[in-house]
């Protein structure tokens, strides 16, 4: 293999040498073999930053900072912001104040439109259809995310579920006066007011609780059904205040899944506004009914 010599007159490449952040090269130029081929290396300062043992200078003024650091949000909730939170908040309780306003405009026209309050009380198919269309609405509402999720399809299904127990209800209330179903309203009103501030002033977490009140739920599900085969009325009050107690417990625990927050166990997606205002919109709505026969009951 032959082998390249630098003659005596050829200038020599720069030999390796220890790092100094002082010095520079002057520049050089130099033959490589027999060639034509020359390597000319123009004038510049040594910067050699990956010089081992050495820390390379930098004009940069941030050289001297730290990296950010890591948070690992893996714990956290979704609600970590406040602002969209407060948001989410303001969105679930204009959509249920819309559905309340709503249904209880539909109770009054049947309180006080003769004509359809006594076709009501003649076709009972009606109020067995409605009661079925709520059923299907709601398990569609609470079985399929896109449905619940995508705009305006989400909007167009909670209104007609809303109108759909807006008939439920006032199909109901053409069997009790007047004075009864205001009573009602007014009670279930306060009710849900006094519970909706204890659920966002209160430290208790009530969403820890869901076991609790599931197993409460398909207790009074089982006492139901005895009252029906007994059909005694101090039965039917004992189950109506039990029935108060149950669903003034799963309004404030779906308050508190709405609002979320450090010291609450389980939180809801800001995403599921439709479902945080149904599950608000439906406890509310069963306070109505159990208060109406209580107060239909006690009267």
């Amino acid at each position: 293999m032959e082998q390249n010599h630098y003659s005596g007159d050829e200038p020599r490449p720069p030999p390796y040498s220890t790092y100094d952040p002082q010095s520079s090269f002057n520049g050089m130029s130099y033959q490589v073999g027999k060639g034509n081929i020359a390597v000319i290396s123009p004038p510049s300062p040594y910067n050699n930053t990956v010089y081992p043992g050495e820390r390379a200078e930098s004009d940069s003024p941030d050289h001297d900072q730290a990296p950010p650091e890591y948070l690992d949000d893996s714990e956290g909730n979704a609600f970590s912001d406040a602002t969209l939170r407060r948001g989410f908040i303001r969105k679930v309780y204009l959509i249920l104040m819309v559905q309340l306003l709503v249904t209880v405009g539909i109770i009054c026209a049947f309180l006080y439109w003769d004509e359809l309050r006594e076709w009501t009380r003649g076709n009972y198919w009606f109020s067995y259809s409605m009661i079925v269309a709520v059923f299907v609405l709601i398990l569609a509402l609470s079985c399929c995310d896109q449905l619940r999720r995508k705009v305006p399809i989400n909007f167009i299904a909670l209104g007609l579920f809303t109108i759909a127990e807006g008939l439920t209800l006032g199909s109901v209330t053409v069997y009790y006066n007047a004075e009864a179903v205001l009573w009602a309203v007014g009670a279930t009103a306060f009710v849900s007011f006094a519970l909706s501030v204890f659920a966002m002033q209160s430290k208790w977490d009530f969403t820890a609780a869901y076991g609790s009140l599931w197993v409460f739920a398909w207790t009074l599900f089982s006492f139901a059904i005895l009252c029906a085969i007994l059909r005694s009325q101090y039965l039917y009050i004992t189950y109506a205040c039990l029935g108060t107690l149950l669903f003034s417990l799963y309004l404030v625990f779906d308050t508190q899944l709405m609002l979320g927050g450090t010291h609450r166990k389980y939180a809801v997606s800001p995403e599921e506004y439709v479902f945080a205002a149904l599950n608000l919109y439906v406890d509310i709505v069963t306070l109505f009914l159990l208060l109406l026969q209580l107060i239909g009951l006690c009267r």
